[in-house]
């Protein structure tokens, strides 16, 4: 049993990438896949998609650019189970002098740091990606 699989799914990308896997798989969540969809709006991945094996999971192909390295250089789990993180609008993190992101979970979905500034709305940030 996984207490925390959000920080389950980061682990499992940070670690293929530092591996120079192409692909990794993850246990499937309504969560998990939304986080998923905005690394590849976003540009740290190349693909997702969801797959049916015996369970159903979420197969993410990993995006490295020219020299080999990964396209995500940092990514890192904020609000935890046992100290959760909230921010309104106004306070978002800026993450890496804004070329990076924070993914926050809102009323609204779960979306960058960015959309919730422009949509004015506050929320628990979940990770940041660098």
């Amino acid at each position: 049993m996984i207490t925390d699989p959000i920080a389950d799914m980061l682990t499992r990308v940070r670690n293929a990438s530092l591996a120079h896997k192409p692909t990794v798989e993850i246990p499937y969540s309504k969560l998990k896949w939304e986080l998923a969809r905005i690394l590849k709006e976003e540009g740290y991945i190349s693909n997702v998609e969801k797959a049916q094996d015996v369970f159903p999971i979420i197969k993410v192909t990993l995006k490295y650019l020219d020299n080999k390295k990964s396209a995500i250089s940092k990514i890192t789990r904020i609000s935890k189970p046992g100290r959760r993180v909230y921010r309104n609008y106004k306070d978002m993190p800026v993450v890496l002098n804004r070329l990076g992101i924070a993914i926050v979970s809102t009323s609204k979905g779960i979306i960058t740091n960015k959309k919730a500034r422009q949509m004015k709305t506050g929320g628990e940030i979940l990770c940041e990606v660098e």
